[in-house]
């Protein structure tokens, strides 16, 4: 067993390499070994030693990856045999980034975890975008919600959200808004605004803005498709392109 034999959960932000903490840096500068997924930038991987192992894990949203249980067992395996291992993920580790599962499973092995949080995209992106989230007067709270559960469902959590005022930001979920858009209009909410960004903070990012009612018309216009995050409450009116939208719908009407 390696007596430096540690794990570090980092997040690497959504995407664009200048999003990732001073710390994250640190630990990739650090590691001997990482463990990476699709959505994070490749360009952090410069930081990392020459000597340091770097390891391709997939974990995309909507696509098929490497197991779970499989990346769990290459964290153990190369703590123990080589050290300081990062585990290197897009957005934040905890934050639908089955972070909590990993850190579950190492533990048994006595072996010593850290988490660096990163940048979440249903904060990030939508921050960019200057989407606020919370807005005095007109939402009082955020949720972000997984679009689907593990057996391929519309998430339950959906249901009771489309009831409230609150902001709702859906993660992995573009598969399913077709059936976000029944939902939301089946509540009466066929004028709340939407937007879906793609490829968030990267350069061949993607905004679509609309609403309940017209989002899945604008959304194939622009060809939009994985990874894209959706924000649904009416504070994505706030966004400056907003209004332009809002004329060229009702100028059809």
């Amino acid at each position: 067993m390696n007596n430096n034999a540690k794990i570090t959960l980092v997040g690497a932000g959504p995407g664009d390499p200048e999003l990732i903490s001073l710390k994250g840096i640190k630990a990739i500068e650090s590691a001997d070994v990482i463990l990476y997924d699709a959505l994070v930038n490749e360009q952090l991987l410069d930081y990392a030693p020459a000597t340091c192992i770097k390891i391709y894990v997939g974990k995309r949203a909507e696509q098929q990856s490497i197991a779970q249980e499989e990346i769990n067992q290459l964290l153990v395996d190369y703590a123990l045999t080589h050290g300081h291992v990062v585990r290197l993920k897009g957005g934040d580790p905890y934050v639908f980034g089955r972070g909590g599962e990993e850190v579950d499973y190492v533990r048994q092995f006595g072996i010593e975890t850290f988490v660096v949080p990163g940048i979440s995209s249903s904060i990030g992106l939508t921050g960019l975008q200057q989407i606020p989230l919370t807005y005095r007067g007109i939402s009082e709270s955020f949720w972000v919600i997984t679009g689907a559960t593990s057996d391929g469902k519309l998430s339950k959590d959906l249901f009771t959200a489309v009831h409230t005022e609150a902001t709702v930001v859906v993660l992995m979920g573009y598969s399913k808004l077709r059936e976000i858009v029944a939902l939301y209009k089946a509540a009466g909410k066929s004028e709340l605004p939407i937007a879906l960004i793609q490829n968030g903070s990267l350069p061949n990012e993607k905004l679509v803005l609309g609403t309940i009612d017209t989002i899945l018309d604008e959304s194939t216009e622009k060809r939009i498709g994985v990874p894209a995050i959706i924000i649904l409450g009416e504070v994505v009116a706030k966004h400056r392109e907003f209004e332009k939208v809002k004329v060229a719908v009702e100028s059809l009407v």
